[in-house]
């Protein structure tokens, strides 16, 4: 076991010693004054506790902390000892069934490659012609027969081209034009859920969801879906963010936790990131400005895409 408190009933010890182990790779600016109160039958355990504590002063949100904590527990009991050093990163310590599961959405590759992420059907054509393999269209509009036209012609844009086409949002219309997928936000998840879940299932599209942290990756990974977006993980301005960027540090913890779930990066990412992005081990990485704010967007297609290959001939086997 790796270094761990001399007392073992001091939580604030043990709290300190997992700050202390994990700070340089996870911690964030803490948000919030104190930690979240565990509750539960098992607010007393001293695991949780010190888990709790020193989830907080990484800047982990109190949703988040609170599955961090309860992880810490798991884990403890699983391996028979605290080991302050060893995160929690086996999807049993979370709660995680086996897989696959009934209700699963429609499989996809597990490495979905460069995912560009695009504003509306010309782009999505230009940039399938230049040899993304996945891309998403997110078009923005109130105007119901607006995104019709938009998510057909997009349809009709990667036809013979061997692109995928997720549709942000819109999912009728991505259903009624026969697009490969869907992807939705949380907050899309809340206000179509009920009704979009069901129809994508039925139809077969793949389904991607947006997740920034543990609880809304742990939330999302009980829907069953095709694969599961993380991010921000760097500074964007394209959005507004619930969370700061969570790092690389921390894209590497969670993609260790769904590394059997299809992944896709997103959220500032660059050339010049690439790299890093893709030794966490996730097998895709979304982007938006890197393409559409280029001065040449095929050669910087091109440049990405070789950014995979190089990924791909370095790895062992």
């Amino acid at each position: 076991m790796a270094d761990t408190p001399t007392d073992p009933t001091t939580t604030d010890t043990w709290a300190r010693a997992i700050v202390q182990a994990h700070a340089d790779r996870l911690g964030l600016p803490v948000a919030g004054s104190a930690p979240p109160a565990p509750g539960g039958d098992d607010g007393a355990d001293p695991v949780l506790q010190a888990a709790l504590r020193a989830a907080h002063a990484l800047g982990f949100v109190a949703a988040d902390a609170l599955c961090v904590a309860r992880a810490w527990v798991r884990q403890t009991r699983r391996t028979g000892a605290f080991d302050a050093a060893a995160w929690p990163c086996e999807p049993v310590d979370f709660g995680l069934g086996p897989r696959p599961r009934d209700g699963a959405f429609a499989p996809c590759p597990q490495a979905l490659g460069l995912y560009a992420v695009l504003p509306d059907a010309a782009w999505v054509g230009r940039m399938a012609r230049a040899g993304v393999p996945t891309l998403q269209l997110r078009f923005k509009s109130d105007d119901a027969r607006a995104v019709q036209a938009q998510v057909r012609a997009a349809v009709a844009a990667v036809q013979g081209t061997g692109a995928r086409l997720v549709v942000n949002d819109h999912w009728r219309a991505a259903i009624d034009a026969g697009a490969w997928g869907v992807h939705l936000g949380q907050e899309d998840l809340d206000r179509v859920g009920a009704a979009a879940l069901p129809a994508l299932r039925a139809a077969g599209l793949r389904l991607g969801l947006s997740t920034h942290g543990y609880a809304e990756m742990l939330r999302a990974e009980a829907l069953g879906p095709s694969y599961i977006a993380l991010g921000a993980v760097f500074p964007t301005t394209l959005k507004a963010m619930p969370t700061p960027p969570q790092g690389l540090g921390r894209l590497a913890v969670y993609a260790r936790l769904l590394r059997h779930r299809p992944l896709v990066a997103i959220g500032g990412i660059d050339g010049a990131r690439l790299g890093a992005v893709l030794a966490t081990g996730v097998g895709s990485a979304g982007v938006v400005r890197a393409l559409v704010a280029a001065a040449d967007p095929e050669a910087a297609a091109r440049a990405l895409l070789r950014g995979f290959e190089d990924r791909a001939a370095a790895a062992p086997g």
